[in-house]
C-alpha cells in the first residue's frame, strides 16, 4: 500500500509533467490540468501544487487560469502572469482569456 506522502508526490509529479506539455501561447484551466495529469476533480490540488513551485521554476505556471478564463492570483503575481501571457501572444479581453481560442487542448489535439 502506498503512503499518502508518496501519492502526494506522485500527484505533484503528474501535475508538473502535464504542465510542461502546455504549449506557448495556450492556456489550461486548473481542472483541465488536473484531468491531463490523470487526477480528475483535483483542481484545488493543482492550485496548491503551483503555489509550491519555486519562484525560478521553468515550468509554465503562468499558462494555468481558472475556468472563467481569469487569473486567480492576487497582485502583484497576477500582473506578472498577464505580462508573461501577453509575451506569448495571449490577449485578454476585459480581464479574461478566451478559452475557446487559447484553451488547450482542443478536441482531438492530443
Amino acid at each position: 500500500m502506498h503512503s499518502t506522502k508518496n501519492r502526494g508526490h506522485d500527484a505533484t509529479t503528474r501535475i508538473c509533467l502535464a504542465l510542461a506539455q502546455v504549449p506557448v501561447g495556450r492556456v489550461v484551466t486548473y481542472g483541465g490540468l488536473a484531468e491531463l495529469a490523470g487526477l480528475p476533480r483535483a483542481a484545488r490540488l493543482v492550485g496548491q501544487t503551483l503555489r509550491r513551485l519555486p519562484r525560478d521554476t521553468r515550468l509554465p505556471w503562468h499558462r494555468v487560469i481558472n475556468a472563467q478564463g481569469k487569473i486567480s492570483l492576487p497582485e502583484p503575481a497576477a500582473q506578472r502572469q498577464w505580462t508573461l501571457l501577453r509575451e506569448e501572444g495571449v490577449t485578454p479581453v476585459k480581464g479574461k482569456v478566451d478559452l475557446s481560442h487559447y484553451g488547450w487542448p482542443k478536441p482531438g489535439e492530443l
